[in-house]
This record gives C-alpha cells, structure tokens and sequence, in this order.
C-alpha cells in the first residue's frame, strides 16, 4: 500500500514538480494525494492541477498569528484526504509545537545548505560570507526548532570562486530535486529509523563516493 502524502506550499512549487513526478514510477512506494497552499497566487498549484493532483487552498493571512486555528484547517484537510506523510515545498509559515509533534517522523522539509551549518534565512548569501568550498541541500525531519530536524540526507556541490548566492542556488536546486525524491522513497518504504536525534538508513545504505572542493589535478600535487 502506497502511502498519501501532502505536499504543502507557498510559491512556484519546483521541489514539489520533482516529488510529483518521482512518484508517477510504479515502484515509487508513496502517492502524492493532495497539494495544500497557503497563498491563492501560489505558481504550484497550477504545476500540480496540470499534474492531475488534487489541491486544496487555506489562505494563512486571515489567521494572523493565530497558529492553532489556522493549523486545525490545515489538519482537516489532511484528515480529509487521509494523508499519511507531509513534505514541505517552500512553505512559509511556520508550525506549533503542538502540530510538529502530531506529525513528528512523517513531517519532511528541504534546506539549500549542509545543516547543521547556515540554517534560516540566505543560506546562499551565509555560505559565501563564510568562504566554505562545498555546500548543498539537506532533507530533514521536522522539529519545532527550525531547520534542526535529524538528517534524512544530503547532497553537495563545489563552490566557485566567482559564485553569487544566484548561481550558487541554482546548482544547489539541482540536487534538490535530486534528493527529496530519494528522502521520500527512504521514508515511506520503511527503510529509515530515528534513534534520538539521528536518522538512520535500515538498509544500511553507505556513502556514495567522495566530493573534494577544489579538485586538485594530478601534476599540482
């Protein structure tokens, strides 16, 4: 039985197309069910509708700083569609505690850096003030703390001298759409556990290979 997962968003909706077609492939163990927005204007929502998923608007601005009340929509919703999974595709609002622990192990979200490092605003902007070599997105689950969820997975790419937070955000949307496809098949096969504060693979699924920025050519060394 495949599992009825939610994608919630608030704008174009580009980790969302990724999910969505991830999961048209048989052996893809979750369905996308239902795309819930928090804004009417969202691009993602004609993306999905052309995708013949389900979408469902509940405008937050009515509900200020009301959290909760705006949460209990969003619930029904997905009580509704008997949602089993949520991924976050840029949404931008922010949870109770309360909803977070509700959904605590079946609640995923993306970040366009290596967590823990440059987590919140301008990840791309933070990880060229800093002059790292090698940044990325990372999957996680999530927690009421933001962006501090236990690691689902990663990917990297180099960073350029000459990037700006543009060209640097886009090689890293890239692997984006990479990997939360991967985090959600992981996730809704059964094929990771959580142990406190870490996610484990099942599976026992070992590094892919070795990424060192800036590659050195065999004569320089």
């Amino acid at each position: 039985m495949k599992r009825r997962v939610a994608i919630l968003i608030s704008g174009r909706g580009s980790n969302m197309a990724a999910l969505i077609e991830a999961a048209t492939a048989d052996d893809f163990p979750a369905e996308i069910a239902v795309v819930i927005s928090n804004k009417a204007d969202a691009g993602g929502l004609a993306k999905a509708a052309a995708s013949g998923v389900a979408t469902v608007i509940i405008e937050s601005k009515p509900f200020g700083r009301d959290r909760a009340a705006f949460e209990a929509v969003l619930q029904s919703a997905l009580d509704q569609n008997k949602i089993d999974l949520i991924c976050l595709g840029g949404f931008m609002r922010l949870f109770t505690a309360e909803f977070v622990q509700r959904w605590h192990g079946r609640m995923l979200n993306i970040h366009p850096s290596l967590l823990p490092s440059f987590p919140g605003l301008d990840p791309h902007g933070q990880a060229l003030n800093a002059g790292v070599k090698i940044s990325g997105a990372t999957v996680h689950f999530v927690i009421p703390e933001t962006d501090a969820g236990p690691i689902v997975m990663q990917g990297a790419v180099a960073v350029a001298d000459d990037d700006t937070p543009d060209t640097l955000a886009a090689r890293i949307l890239e692997i984006e759409h990479r990997i939360y496809p991967d985090a959600l098949r992981l996730l809704a096969g059964g094929r990771i556990r959580l142990e406190g504060d870490l996610c484990k693979t099942t599976d026992g699924a070992g590094p892919a290979g070795t990424l060192i920025s800036p590659a050195m050519r065999l004569r320089d060394v």
